[in-house]
């Protein structure tokens, strides 16, 4: 029971964290054709930045605890990009080149959208792996 409780907490923090990176590609958009100004929407992308950080470091936190490992691996090149772009102070949308910026913000955060539609995709067939077992 305690693997499966493991999953679905995994599988919580996928969900927050897809929707963390889709309500910033909605800023992102929503700045793209014209219906936010750029003040709003980097407050609004940059006050989302730190959560997704630590939700994905709880998270990778959370599959050592767990003991899936495949999963922890499979989490550390997003962690080491975070971690990267932090280093380098550029996890911050700036204000003032935002229209310069936003077709490469707007990829980075599509990629990180379909690294984590993998890992909720993997989270979902172990949690039906491990129901499957623990129903047999």
């Amino acid at each position: 029971m305690g693997d499966l409780f493991g999953w679905l907490l995994v599988f919580t923090f996928l969900i927050s964290l897809l929707a963390i990176l889709s309500y910033q590609l909605m800023c992102l958009t929503g700045l793209e054709v014209d219906y936010i100004n750029p003040y709003d929407s980097a407050a609004q992308i940059n006050m989302l930045v730190f959560p997704e950080f630590a939700t994905h470091g709880i998270l990778c936190i959370i599959y050592l605890m767990t003991g899936h490992w495949f999963m922890f691996l499979l989490s550390l090149p997003y962690l080491h990009y975070n971690m990267g772009l932090y280093r380098r102070g550029q996890h911050l949308v700036d204000v003032t080149e935002i229209y310069s910026q936003l077709n490469g913000e707007k990829k980075q955060r599509l990629f990180k959208l379909g690294y984590l539609i993998i890992l909720l995709v993997l989270c979902i067939f172990w949690l039906l792996w491990t129901v499957g077992e623990q129903h047999d």
